[in-house]
């Protein structure tokens, strides 16, 4: 345990140094240098920070748990995810950095009108707090639980020993991302995000090693001789996740994740050129793809270990295999690891509502006035409230039916589709009108809660996100044409505020990213 300790704090204090040491002398009171990471950031680091604001515990242990029980289906969550990137490397991206962004809502009220713009701003800041910040807090403290028995230690209960991990790892979220700003997670991001790919993948080699005495390649043949219908990435109509939802809702979903969720893609607006940016959401691409091995390989190897002896309590998976494979001397930094994927999704999310608040509903709705220095107080304040309310929820998200990684995507189709549905009708059409993207926004968010949570429909979640925005598309389309607009779009107006070179090597990396998605289906959707 001494040794596990040891190597834990040390790997978290090297974190926390290196990103003080790299952002010391960045100017933190303007809304640029606290937002946005004063437009500096490169490539490297923006994949560093996607990869790991995207991949947190609610992957490691919500998918591993759910691929434990439902096989390679669930890998579609992650592959497609690189065709939105190549969207959003290749044509939002560079809109919105010609318009000097700093907030998604920004443009909504630059090409609808600023009521959008409020109750856009209003809606990601519910998500947060109610759906991505506790789900990412509870399942952190699920693997540091098991990791060091700290309900043991403290001689307390199970859920005492959660509960006060809950709020050691809330409170040092909170304190990175309200006194560092965006480029001290991003900074820290880049280290923990590369370690957990290591990491990560260091956990199946191991247990493939260890199942085929000594070579991985007879592990895996193991692992697929003992259930290789766990290795089928084709879902069935009646599955976790039915191949069909590739093609309804899902990639509407993609396309709001990784093209306009304010949490990711604030690190691409915080880029230093084009090309940087698109080099990090390229790279990110390539990351997505290497992704399954770590968060959806082990849980089909624990099924191997474990048989169905978890399968009411999936969510203990991955903490459970991470235990038996993982020499105690790796384990501390394996806990260390984990806690900065904890923290990089939650300060991330912390510093993207804190940009919200402080741009979209501070400045315009209670001080237009306010001084940069005010908007980043104001930010902090926001980010400090937001941390506490989401502690205070993580463990209502505890007993999930289907997994909390399951659970999570269902809360965040509340929110997601219908501004997905009015991002891109504003995007490609001009004659759609500002009440219409309002009507569109309410009534979708009511339609989903009510085919989903309270007259639950007898239809794949995926589906009703499909259903859900075209209804918003035949609401906006009828009401524009009723009431047409009467002053045109002043969205696209160009300001170029930093170099718009694109990068050389962004369509050659883009095509090669499609072929390697498109044979993942054909060689797995054969097994």
């Amino acid at each position: 345990m001494e040794v596990t300790l040891l190597s834990f704090f040390g790997f978290t204090l090297f974190v926390a140094f290196y990103a003080w040491f790299k952002t010391r002398k960045e100017n933190l009171e303007t809304e640029d240098g606290y937002f946005l990471g004063g437009r500096s950031l490169t490539g490297v680091v923006i994949a560093g920070s996607m990869i790991m604001t995207n991949i947190s515990t609610e992957h490691l242990v919500g998918m591993n748990g759910s691929s434990y029980v439902n096989g390679f289906i669930i890998v579609a969550w992650e592959v497609t995810s690189a065709l939105a990137l190549i969207v959003a490397a290749l044509y939002f991206v560079p809109r919105y950095l010609k318009m000097g962004l700093s907030t998604i809502p920004q443009y909504l009220e630059n090409r609808f009108d600023a009521t959008t713009r409020s109750m856009v701003a209003f809606f990601l800041l519910v998500s947060f707090a109610v759906t991505l910040l506790p789900i990412v807090l509870y399942t952190g403290a699920i693997n540091l639980e098991s990791l060091f028995n700290i309900s043991e230690a403290l001689d307390i209960s199970k859920s005492e020993g959660l509960w006060y991990t809950v709020l050691a790892v809330g409170g040092l979220g909170a304190i990175y991302a309200i006194f560092g700003g965006l480029k001290a997670v991003a900074v820290s991001d880049t280290i923990n995000g590369y370690g957990l790919m290591i990491a990560g993948l260091l956990i199946p080699t191991i247990a493939l090693v260890m199942i085929g005495d000594g070579n991985p390649l007879t592990g895996l043949e193991k692992v697929f001789e003992n259930s290789p219908e766990k290795f089928d990435v084709i879902g069935d109509k009646d599955s976790v996740l039915p191949f069909g939802t590739l093609f309804s809702g899902l990639i509407i979903n993609q396309l709001y994740f990784w093209c306009m969720n304010q949490t990711i893609i604030q690190r691409a607006l915080g880029a230093q050129s084009l090309k940087e940016a698109q080099k990090g959401l390229l790279y990110t691409g390539i990351l997505k793809l290497l992704v399954p091995f770590i968060i959806v390989l082990p849980g089909v190897i624990g099924f191997y270990y474990f048989g169905d002896s978890l399968f009411d309590s999936q969510d203990m998976v991955y903490p459970e295999l991470v235990k038996k494979v993982l020499p105690v001397g790796l384990t501390g930094v394996f806990a260390a690891i984990i806690m900065g994927a904890v923290l990089s999704t939650f300060n991330s999310v912390l510093n993207s509502a804190s940009t919200i608040f402080s741009l979209d509903i501070y400045k315009r709705l209670i001080k237009s006035s306010a001084s940069s220095k005010e908007l980043v107080m104001a930010g902090k304040i926001s980010a400090t409230v937001l941390a506490v309310t989401s502690i205070a929820a993580a463990p209502l998200v505890a007993n999930a039916p289907d997994g909390l990684f399951q659970l999570l995507q269902q809360l965040n189709g509340i929110f997601f589709i219908p501004i997905a549905s009015i991002m891109l009708a504003g995007f490609f059409t001009d004659f759609i009108t500002a009440k219409a993207a309002k009507t569109a926004l309410v009534i979708g968010l009511v339609f989903y809660i009510m085919t989903s949570f309270i007259f639950p429909w007898d239809i794949h979640f995926v589906h009703i996100w499909g259903i859900e925005f075209l209804l918003n598309v035949a609401v906006m389309v009828g009401m524009s044409y009723s009431s047409p607009r009467l002053k045109p779009s002043t969205a696209n107006s160009t300001l170029d505020y930093i170099q718009m070179d694109h990068w050389k090597y962004a369509k050659p990396v883009s095509v090669a990213l499609v072929l390697i998605t498109i044979i993942i289906y054909v060689l797995l959707g054969n097994v």
